[in-house]
């Protein structure tokens, strides 16, 4: 028989010191102390990043030289006073049929029919249009930025990346690259940037974009060259830069750098179908740009070299109807009269396949080889002529305004310039008065593929008559400024009447 009483003395100690280490636990739980017990924690988590090249560096040397430009206009805009605030092609409900659903809509919900008397115009001070970025070139102000953030302006102002502020004045523009410079006059140096040699400019290297988006002030992205050369259909001397750097309105007139902080382009224009960024932004280069702001700065104009011929793109057709081994140069369509390619003996079917022994791809190449040239310039041209090719020397004039290229031709040549490059057409005054009629349609382009041929005569475009190549790009820019990506063609062809549509051009549009 076990002894219980020992047993239980065996384990009496351990039970007593048991009994007290509760005891205190007690005690100290009622008394409200602190009970603390070591933890063993792990240490933080903490990467050695392997060292990658960033743009801080460049970042921070060029910032300074980079502005926010304000544009201020005197003119007051037109208020509407149709009775809402938005209208369907200049017309108010009160002018819609009397059977159209929205009127009987609005008229049986008590919607006012009426036109409402037009709000009082504010005060008439100037007043804000346009805000977009800048650089400075020199040290004693003048910078540059783009034609499209000034050209409604009349008063300009800076705003510096340290909040500085300072009034601007307007030196010179040129519309046909989209650029402008302006000059501030303080009594100080400004931080000022250079232009990098674009030659050396390859796909795939790392750009940052330093500029104004949306009026934030000093923002900047990064991203890579995604293309060379780009034609975006926007004038003759297309030849831009494309990179996927975030550029978005307000960006305009404001530097792309490369990484020893130089300036390789100026942005201008994205490609939005929304408005917004996609990652497709715009450039003009910078060997463009230099020269032509050279130019603003000494004279505030820029002097271009001129040929004074109409040209076209030989196709591929065109090319084995003339003998050509292969599709490339430029086709005269017409000179201009008196002009200096009309003195020097070009002819209508020429075809310049060379520059000064330098060969000419395309029509667009033409018009950016003889517009870097100056007026005065002898060159030598390679004409393709009856099957075999000769050579016929011309000394450049100066590029007429549009008043005299109107005088000359009885139509304004830039804007059958611009029609061609927008559209892929020319057009001259029907014999009849009524419309224009259609004499060369580039083969590639969206008129063709919709079945313009020349010969056949634009009578409207968005319901509007139109007489000239201005009537048609006036109706075509109105319809890209409300948003529409197809402008309404009515068309007159051997089978009488048709309508069709084109595009606008609308997505590709300024970065500011």
């Amino acid at each position: 028989m076990l002894d219980q009483t020992s047993g239980y003395n065996k384990f009496k100690p351990i039970l007593k010191a048991s009994a007290l280490a509760g005891g205190v636990a007690a005690v100290l739980f009622s008394a409200g102390a602190p009970l603390t017990v070591p933890e063993a924690l792990a240490d933080p988590v903490y990467v050695e990043a392997p060292k990658v090249p960033g743009f801080a560096d460049v970042v921070e040397a060029v910032s300074p030289a980079v502005v926010s430009v304000v544009v201020e206009s005197n003119v007051q805009p037109v208020a509407q006073n149709d009775g809402f605030g938005f209208g369907f092609g200049g017309r108010g409900f009160d002018n819609l049929p009397d059977d159209h659903p929205l009127k009987r809509f609005f008229k049986d919900f008590g919607a006012p029919m009426e036109p409402q008397q037009p709000p009082k115009p504010r005060g008439g001070g100037p007043r804000p249009v346009a805000q977009g970025s800048g650089f400075f070139v020199s040290g004693d102000g003048y910078l540059v930025t783009n034609n499209h953030v000034v050209r409604e302006g009349d008063s300009f102002s800076v705003l510096m990346d340290d909040g500085t502020e300072y009034d601007a004045k307007l030196v010179g523009t040129d519309p046909r690259t989209d650029l402008a410079v302006l000059k501030v006059d303080a009594d100080r140096d400004f931080t000022y940037v250079n232009f990098a040699d674009d030659s050396k400019l390859r796909v795939g290297d790392w750009v940052v974009a330093v500029g104004n988006p949306f009026g934030l002030g000093g923002t900047v992205t990064s991203g890579i060259v995604s293309a060379l050369g780009r034609d975006i259909a926007s004038g003759p001397y297309d030849d831009y830069i494309q990179v996927d750097a975030a550029v978005n309105h307000g960006n305009s007139g404001g530097p792309t750098f490369d990484l020893n902080g130089e300036v390789v382009g100026i942005n201008t224009a994205i490609f939005s179908p929304s408005g917004g960024n996609v990652g497709i932004a715009f450039a003009i280069p910078s060997h463009l740009a230099q020269d032509v702001v050279n130019d603003l700065i000494d004279d505030g104009a820029v002097e271009r070299g001129w040929l004074g011929v109409r040209i076209q793109p030989v196709t591929e057709d065109i090319a084995d109807a003339i003998g050509l081994a292969k599709p490339e140069g430029a086709m005269i369509s017409e000179p201009t009269s008196d002009s200096p390619g009309a003195e020097a003996g070009l002819r209508q079917g020429d075809v310049i396949t060379a520059v000064n022994g330098e060969v000419i791809e395309d029509a667009r190449s033409l018009s950016r080889m003889i517009g870097m040239m100056e007026p005065g310039d002898n060159v030598e041209l390679s004409v393709w002529r009856d099957g075999k090719s000769q050579t016929v020397d011309v000394t450049l004039g100066a590029f007429p305004t549009e008043d005299q290229l109107a005088a000359a031709e009885g139509m304004s040549a830039p804007a059958e310039s611009s029609l061609m490059t927008r559209m892929g057409i020319e057009v001259v005054p029907s014999d009849d008065g009524k419309g224009v009629t259609v004499t060369v349609v580039n083969p590639d382009s969206d008129a063709a593929q919709k079945g313009l041929a020349e010969g056949q005569k634009i009578l409207s475009v968005n319901n509007k008559e139109v007489g000239s190549a201005q009537d048609i790009l006036d109706q075509v820019e109105e319809a890209a400024n409300n948003g529409r990506k197809q402008a309404l063609f009515q068309v007159e062809t051997e089978n009488g009447s048709m309508f069709t549509a084109l595009p606008t051009g609308s997505e590709n549009e300024d970065a500011g």
